[in-house]
């Protein structure tokens, strides 16, 4: 098949409104069993289980990874987020049309939270402008790179950033509410990781949505130089 027919088929694909639904759902980077995606995807369980049979065919998800009687589905791979989250970002700009209606999100959703494993919306784009802002981070559109002195800052927290054989180290991915990078790869994972564990941020249940606690507002502050008022837009203190 060539290159064209692989993409038209990945298109048709994605492009079915309830497998949209489903991999939207999957976005956040965790494995979501076959009747909480057929929930998501407001069809029965019999047409939920085709989709995913299509889409496991085509490598958008995993394998189902079963568990007693349940079948758990993940997205394949960072590769498949970062395709959809791309997707997105065109949808998003483009003009709305008779058939074509712009998403409309709320403010916890856009304020924070996970693009498959690393941190979105105005925290992730917040975090990826301080560690730039104190030449601890070097971004352009193809990829990225983390400074000496930001390996120094990410160890200071605690962070692992030991690279992980067969994955980007380091790379922008384009924020869909912001129009913004944020920080993808194996540091964009390392650091939502870290601020779940410090306790910093926490998953909303059935949804991406993260909460920054109040013990992230201070660790955000005192660390990054990031204020993130209600509602408002993260803000990255100016480097000194």
């Amino acid at each position: 098949m060539s290159d064209a027919g692989k993409l038209a088929q990945i298109a048709a694909l994605v492009g079915d409104p309830a497998r949209a639904n489903m991999l939207v759902g999957l976005l956040d980077g965790r494995a979501l069993t076959a009747g909480e995606l057929a929930y998501t995807a407001r069809v029965t369980p019999q047409t939920a289980s085709e989709h995913l049979g299509k889409l496991v065919d085509a490598g958008v998800l995993a394998p189902a990874n079963r568990q007693g009687r349940h079948r758990y589905y993940r997205l394949a791979s960072p590769q498949v987020a970062s395709m959809l989250e791309g997707i997105m970002v065109v949808a998003g700009s483009a003009p709305p049309g008779p058939r074509l209606s712009s998403w409309r999100g709320g403010e916890t959703l856009r304020n924070a939270r996970t693009c498959y494993d690393h941190l979105a919306g105005r925290l992730g784009v917040g975090i990826a402008d301080a560690l730039r802002g104190r030449g601890h981070l070097v971004l352009d559109q193809d990829g990225g790179e983390v400074t000496p002195s930001g390996i120094a800052f990410l160890r200071g927290l605690g962070m692992d950033v030991q690279p992980v054989r067969g994955r980007p180290f380091c790379r922008p991915c384009l924020d869909w509410s912001e129009r913004r990078q944020h920080l993808a790869g194996h540091i964009g994972a390392v650091i939502a990781c870290r601020c779940f564990a410090l306790g910093w941020v926490a998953r909303q249940p059935g949804g991406r949505a993260v909460l920054v606690t109040a013990a992230g507002t201070v660790g955000f502050a005192e660390h990054f130089g990031l204020t993130l008022p209600d509602g408002g837009q993260a803000t990255p203190a100016r480097a000194a």
